[in-house]
């Protein structure tokens, strides 16, 4: 279990950030996370019966249903950032869940494509408040020697989260309709955004061994913000990173989106069986991977500065040909092995390298890293590759389409390769420099 000191500095006017309060913050955020991606997922398991409605759904709007709420996410994400490196981060992801949920129930009231669209759009504004801001706030609860670690099992919610969509939907697609999932994903909302409004937000490098930053300067200062992300974006590390976790974004947002359907559509399973035997499949190997790969991480790091990219890279490069075959191949025992090896070495890498964004940032600037991470991973990876796919599969079939998807994981691995070998240069000019 991650460790952190017996108490932090006090954020001003609050309660000291001991080990006690900074382990349920962790439990609070995980657990919003994994709410944020049912949230997210619930879509996918519904997409054949969204199909046979009378609204016009081709596999091309489907496909825009994911792509409107990544629009919406990565554009609302630099401005979230922003305001979470210089205002109340509790205070912002509570009301970025509390937007999300009633977006997501409000999505079962549609009555067209047009509705569906824009709810589901408007799910992408909650969204980008907490996913930008939460991981800078957990880097503020615990020491950067348990950062792997405390952000792999923040991560570990997202297979689960997105499992639970699949099966949270599916199910109650067979048993209610429609409509019905998206009521229950939505819900529970309420009651987590009153639980992070009473977690302490403390200094910003509270945990850094050095003394807390305050924010520095207004969020809604244009030239200041843009500042940030141009010192971001000159860092080769940083740029080769968040391209390497675009191409990643860009396979794995597609495969996640489409493949309940292309287990029920290319090998024939029924509805249940492809939502609940996907979804399963997701929950153990990302709970074992993300756990996996924080852990290893972790170790690695020391031995070596740039462990994480390391790991980062062998485990895309690994997931490559597992990949080719879970999409290619026809007998069940095999196709099912090969996503299980495939999906189990890509989720290892989650922790390590949403660590290594955090960590090349400042305290004060971390929610921006992330946020212009966010916006980058999306605009490149799954806000077209949705859309894509059903395009490709409109023009030919969708067992055709999905092979974009293992070209998308080898050109991930040969980034973070890169990302790593820049770092490990990066280091060696800064001893050089000090010496």
């Amino acid at each position: 279990m991650p460790t952190v000191s017996a108490a932090l500095h006090a954020p001003p006017g609050g309660r000291p950030v001991t080990r006690r309060i900074a382990l349920s913050g962790l439990a609070a955020l995980t657990l919003i996370n994994l709410f944020n991606y049912l949230d997210r997922y619930v879509v996918s398991a519904l997409l054949p019966s969204l199909g046979r409605e009378h609204m016009g759904l081709t596999d091309f709007r489907l496909g825009t249903l994911m792509t409107g709420f990544l629009v919406v996410y990565m554009l609302a994400a630099p401005v979230f950032g922003a305001l979470g490196d210089r205002a109340s981060r509790t205070k912002s992801i509570a009301a970025g869940v509390l937007i999300w949920s009633f977006a997501t129930a409000l999505s079962g009231f549609s009555r067209s494509y047009f509705q569906l669209l824009a709810a589901r759009a408007v799910v992408g504004i909650g969204e980008a408040a907490y996913g930008t801001i939460a991981p800078a706030l957990l880097s503020d609860y615990f020491a950067p020697s348990a950062r792997g670690r405390v952000l792999s099992a923040f991560y570990m919610a997202i297979p689960v989260g997105a499992a639970l969509g699949y099966i949270v939907g599916g199910l109650m697609d067979h048993a209610y309709g429609w409509r019905a999932a998206f009521f229950v994903a939505g819900v529970p909302g309420i009651a987590l955004a009153a639980w992070v409004l009473r977690m302490p937000d403390p200094p910003r490098g509270a945990t850094e061994g050095t003394a807390p930053s305050e924010p520095r300067g207004s969020w809604h200062s244009f030239a200041e913000n843009l500042a940030v992300y141009r010192r971001l974006v000159a860092r080769k590390p940083y740029t080769l990173t968040v391209l390497g976790y675009a191409a990643y974004t860009f396979a794995v947002g597609g495969l996640a989106y489409w493949m309940p359907t292309f287990l029920e559509r290319v090998r024939g399973l029924s509805g249940p069986a492809a939502t609940t035997g996907f979804g399963a499949i997701v929950v153990v190997t990302g709970f074992v991977g993300t756990f996996t790969g924080g852990w290893l991480g972790d170790r690695w790091l020391k031995s070596s500065k740039q462990a994480y990219y390391w790991l980062c890279a062998i485990t895309a490069l690994a997931a490559t040909p597992f990949a080719v075959v879970a999409l290619t191949a026809q007998a069940p025992a095999v196709y099912f092995a090969a996503i299980i090896a495939a999906e189990l070495l890509l989720f290892m890498s989650t922790g390590p390298v949403n660590t290594i964004i955090v960590n090349l940032a400042a305290p004060w600037e971390r929610a921006s890293a992330v946020a212009l991470s966010v916006l980058m991973i999306h605009l490149l990876g799954d806000v077209p590759s949705p859309t894509l796919i059903g395009a490709l599969s409109d023009a030919s079939s969708l067992g055709t389409a999905v092979l974009i998807v293992p070209i998308a994981v080898a050109l991930t691995g040969v980034l973070w390769l890169a990302a790593g070998r820049a770092a490990r240069a990066e280091s060696a000019a800064d001893e050089l420099h000090t010496k």
